[in-house]
């Protein structure tokens, strides 16, 4: 493990948490409300309140930058070194429950919640394909059984899997991307290891590295094999399992055991049509006297 210090540190006020690094700003790629890729000084994470999503639409940008100054953070803008605002997330999970992992050049905060689950069946055996995650057929794409969030007016319900993802090194703009990717397959194997589910239906990340401007210096990889993916892996595992813990104690007690017994969830009980690619059909050109 290296000596240094980490570069990005988590701070939490009046239900807000800020993902930041101290000695400069972050290159942020987000999938949250407003993702994708900006410069910022920090990240957030919001706990919006219970029936909060019940109030009818809303501006999320007003609303979370309202919670960021009621916390006594800087402006969500930062100190203008920033070209976009900060990205930010909204959770139903209170953020006493966030875990911050660390390893080497790494650092991942997570909140979890699973009382929302996106169960995704494997198509073994029509009648195991949904009766494994305990929903009938009939039922499977129901209202009891799904619940919809559009991301411009619908806030998070009561679950969701929030990931802010943070290497001390720049990486290359597809090694940024790709880091989404590692951490959101570190995250389905952490839950269905624990609780049987890849996921929730409203889970999202945030990725962030330096924003040097010396472009050589970039790490052109992030893959499961390379320090940076590894450690990344390692983070979201560990930081993951810690806030279920938190939430619902060792045992994780109150995780529903299904969609079925789930406040909220969905079953992905639908098949793709699946085929070769077709080839290249060449037509000969006519012969031109």
């Amino acid at each position: 493990m290296s000596g240094r210090p980490p570069a990005f540190h988590a701070d939490v006020e009046d239900g807000v948490c800020r993902f930041r690094r101290t000695d400069g700003p972050t290159r942020f790629l987000s999938t949250g409300f407003d993702g994708g890729v900006r410069v910022a000084d920090a990240a957030y994470n919001v706990t919006v309140p219970e029936g909060w999503d019940e109030g009818g639409r809303r501006d999320l940008r007003a609303y979370v930058d309202t919670r960021v100054g009621t916390a006594g953070f800087a402006d969500v803008a930062g100190d203008g070194a920033a070209d976009g605002v900060a990205p930010a997330l909204l959770t139903g999970v209170d953020q006493r429950h966030a875990r911050v992992a660390r390893l080497e050049e790494a650092t991942v905060l997570a909140t979890a919640g699973v009382s929302n689950p996106a169960a995704l069946p494997m198509p073994a055996d029509e009648v195991d394909r949904v009766g494994d995650a305990d929903v009938d057929r009939d039922d499977a794409g129901s209202a009891e059984n799904s619940v919809e969030n559009d991301g411009n007016d619908a806030g998070p319900p009561a679950g969701t899997v929030n990931l802010l993802v943070g290497a001390d090194r720049p990486l290359a703009p597809g090694a940024l991307a790709n880091l989404v990717a590692v951490a959101a397959e570190a995250k389905a194997a952490t839950l269905l290891a624990t609780v049987g589910f890849p996921g929730t239906t409203s889970d999202a990340v945030v990725v962030g590295c330096p924003a040097g401007d010396d472009t050589a210096a970039n790490t052109a990889f992030s893959g499961s094999a390379t320090p940076i993916g590894t450690a990344v892996r390692a983070c979201v595992r560990d930081a993951v399992h810690g806030s279920l813990t938190s939430r619902y104690g060792p045992e994780l007690d109150g995780v529903p055991g299904s969609v079925a017994t789930a406040e909220y969830g969905v079953v992905t009980d639908r098949s793709a049509t699946v085929s070769a690619p077709g080839a290249v059909v060449r037509r000969e050109r006519p012969d031109r006297e």
